[in-house]
């Protein structure tokens, strides 16, 4: 078994990696359009990149005010706990920087998965990009 790597990554040097991970879950898996997955934010955003055995297999961002988004983990590497250690890898990042609190879009059929992480759903059902989602939310419980 190869080793499994989370590391907050660099936009700049792991864009080409974080783009490829993006693309084949969002573009090309859920025909997201080009233009709405390239959202522009990627500037601002911290950046995190699971890696097996040095190959990018998964990622995730959050956004300067709490937003976590972007989680996809390439398919050939789907249920494996990777999206949950990935997800904690971000939380943990949220609470050492003081973040109070994360909100996220959840796909319907994730809702589950971020429930399971401490999330909460609020407000109404909505669609975006087409596809069916919850906006939820977390209270991070900072250190003292």
């Amino acid at each position: 078994m190869q080793t499994i790597n989370i590391e907050t990554a660099d936009w700049r040097r792991h864009r080409a990696a974080l783009c490829a991970i993006r693309e084949e879950v969002f573009i090309d898996e859920q025909q997201v359009p080009r233009d709405i997955e390239l959202d522009g934010a990627d500037e601002t955003a911290t950046h995190f990149l699971v890696t097996e055995g040095g190959a990018p297999i998964a990622c995730g961002r959050l956004l300067p005010d709490g937003k976590v988004g972007r989680m996809a983990v390439l398919k050939a590497h789907r249920n494996r706990g990777l999206g949950t250690r990935l997800l904690r890898y971000i939380i943990d990042h949220a609470r050492r920087h003081a973040l109070p609190r994360l909100y996220l879009h959840a796909q319907q059929t994730a809702v589950n998965f971020y429930r399971t992480a401490g999330f909460q759903i609020y407000g109404e059902p909505f669609e975006e990009a087409g596809i069916p989602h919850r906006a939820m939310e977390l209270v991070v419980q900072c250190p003292p």
